[in-house]
């Protein structure tokens, strides 16, 4: 499974089908192969852009967000914190995300990580999240996780979740050529918990 999924850089993902998944699109190219699902994490702009999520959908495209992404666009599945929805042999279930600079004791309105559950692996795309103590309850195969402490987890806190969802492959996102140091901090902190992937966008 780890073979087929593409960091699009920032936040922005590609799990290669059946059935092909985006995890909010964004600056894709002309050529970006149609969505079968298109998750969208919050209504931030670099998360949630309607021009790339119009150039990858098609009449069967499934797109699936919080309520605060469903006010700006149509034809979106809204999807609550802990709700689980199906899609095929594909079940996505919505995770608590906690982003800014304190965690509240409810689910931010606007923002979620997903749980994708496929072919027998988990994968947890922890969207723009600090590190919260829901994570005790995921223990997915593999872990996307935010390190760029800019609202979110840093390396240390990413880590951290690691250790907590002992997930076989971690990867981290949220990062560029600024912030590199960020993503080499996480790979030398969470390198004895798990399997560091640190990608390069396609």
């Amino acid at each position: 499974m780890l073979e087929r999924i593409q960091w699009l850089g920032h936040g922005s993902f590609l799990i290669e089908g059946p059935p092909t998944i985006y995890i909010n699109p964004w600056r894709l190219g002309q050529r970006s192969e149609p969505a079968d699902v298109i998750l969208i994490s919050h209504a931030h702009y670099v998360h949630f852009s309607p021009a790339d999520i119009a150039k990858i959908s098609h009449s069967a495209t499934r797109i699936v967000g919080p309520a605060a992404v469903a006010r700006e666009i149509d034809h979106i599945e809204v999807l609550r914190p802990w709700q689980t929805i199906g899609i095929g042999r594909l079940s996505i279930r919505g995770i608590p995300a906690f982003a800014g600079g304190s965690i509240d004791t409810t689910p931010r309105p606007d923002g979620l990580g997903f749980m994708i559950s496929l072919n027998y692996f988990d994968i947890y795309y922890a969207g723009d999240t600090q590190y919260i103590p829901e994570m005790s309850r995921l223990h997915p195969d593999i872990a996307i996780l935010p390190v760029d402490g800019q609202g979110t987890m840093n390396a240390q806190d990413a880590a951290q979740a690691v250790a907590l969802m002992k997930p076989r492959y971690a990867i981290p996102f949220n990062w560029n050529t600024s912030t590199r140091g960020e993503a080499a901090a996480f790979q030398r902190a969470a390198e004895a918990l798990a399997e560091v992937v640190v990608m390069q966008p396609a």
